[in-house]
């Protein structure tokens, strides 16, 4: 079975450090007059270069906008898009971490569409134009969002994806100096969202020969450099996750996510566990899950030999001989960077994990996991 090959619209992608220097020659270049800025309430501050930034901005009229929260609500869209529209920008700039990203690109793409914003998100409707170009400039190491053409709003805790080429950011500046003053807690969820990308990516149903390479860079560079940066960074560990989260971001924006990030949304919306860390609650069981694939509940078309192959060498690459001890190593690291590895830890009981199973549970998006996923199974695994 030959390979579907992805076109998308070329980003030009800046990664190395000190590269935040070279955002006023692209605003020069570009011969943009007004911008509108989109970073996080208080994360922007806390920068090491917040100052620096600032100052180099300065020649420019620009328009900050900060209102909103965490894994971004529908509500909070609506908000950017009315200031949006007011300011006659001509490029978007996001600096921030994933939910920064999100709430810029969506902004970005939904103010220029025909239709309200919630007919577009929950409906099938063809986008009919092309917003600003983006400049987006990761201060985390996890998402990934700055090289993908997706964006994440909630509507009533139940989580929409928008997806379309346009969404796209036209540069990413990827500074990992902009990282290195990341508390530890926050080091590790987003480090695990990147681990968890590039798993996922690369055990997709749509993994390319291209997505793959993406993925086993990814997990290399984070096998190798995630424990030190949470507890004990260097600059070369920065630089490291720095680029593993943006090859992991490219991985899935060719292959998309799984089953655990569709089962991680509900225990973040419900039960308040950031992204990353519900992400990776699930990785080690689900690679167990997905290596016991038959042929009655395989849904990759390369077939169960393919799988278990995928498998065998994901296993190799976390330096494990199986896939339970694959879990287990998992584990340990999650247990090294601070973070818990059960649900009983986070004091999620039954009664959660039904919720869990009841909002996780979405055919659509476990549509891309190489085996079948029941909500017997769903159940057993949480």
């Amino acid at each position: 079975m030959g390979e579907v090959m992805y076109q998308f619209m070329e980003q030009h992608e800046i990664l190395e450090p000190g590269s935040i220097k070279l955002l006023p020659k692209i605003i020069q270049q570009k011969n943009f007059k007004r911008l509108f800025l989109v970073t996080g309430q208080s994360s922007f501050e806390q920068l090491d270069q917040q100052f620096k930034i600032s100052k180099m901005l300065r020649n420019w009229p620009l328009v900050r906008f900060s209102e909103f929260e965490t894994n971004p609500k529908l509500a909070d869209i609506k908000k950017g898009i009315d200031i949006f529209r007011q300011t006659q920008a001509e490029t978007v700039i996001a600096i921030g971490g994933g939910s920064v990203m999100d709430v810029a690109k969506a902004i970005n793409f939904l103010a220029v569409q025909e239709v309200d914003p919630e007919v577009y998100l929950t409906s099938n409707v063809n986008p009919k134009h092309r917003g600003l170009p983006l400049i987006a400039v990761p201060t985390t190491s996890g998402s990934g969002s700055e090289a993908t053409r997706f964006a994440v709003v909630y509507i009533d805790k139940v989580k929409y994806s928008l997806s379309h080429d346009w969404i796209l950011p036209e540069y990413a500046i990827i500074d990992p100096g902009l990282t290195h003053n990341l508390p530890p807690k926050l080091t590790a969820v987003t480090g695990f969202d990147a681990l968890s990308q590039a798993i996922e990516a690369y055990w997709s149903v749509n993994s390319t020969s291209e997505s793959k390479k993406y993925s086993r860079e990814a997990i290399k560079l984070i096998l190798q450099h995630l424990e030190e940066t949470v507890n004990r960074p260097r600059h070369s560990d920065r630089t490291a996750m720095s680029k593993a989260a943006h090859l992991a971001g490219k991985a899935i924006n060719i292959a998309l996510t799984t089953a655990c990030h569709a089962i991680s949304y509900p225990i973040t919306s419900y039960f308040g566990i950031p992204h990353g860390h519900a992400v990776a609650l699930t990785l080690g069981r689900m690679l167990v899950y997905n290596s016991r694939v038959t042929k009655d509940d395989i849904n990759d078309a390369r077939g169960v030999a393919y799988v278990k192959n995928v498998i065998s060498d994901l296993v190799k690459q976390l330096g494990s001989k199986s896939p339970p001890g694959a879990a287990r190593k998992i584990s340990a690291l999650m247990e090294s960077c601070g973070l818990e590895c059960s649900l009983s830890e986070l004091k999620i009981d039954n009664q959660g994990i039904e919720t869990v199973v009841k909002n996780g549970f979405n055919p659509g998006r476990m549509k891309n996991n190489p085996r079948m996923v029941t909500e017997t199974a769903l159940r057993k695994i949480l």
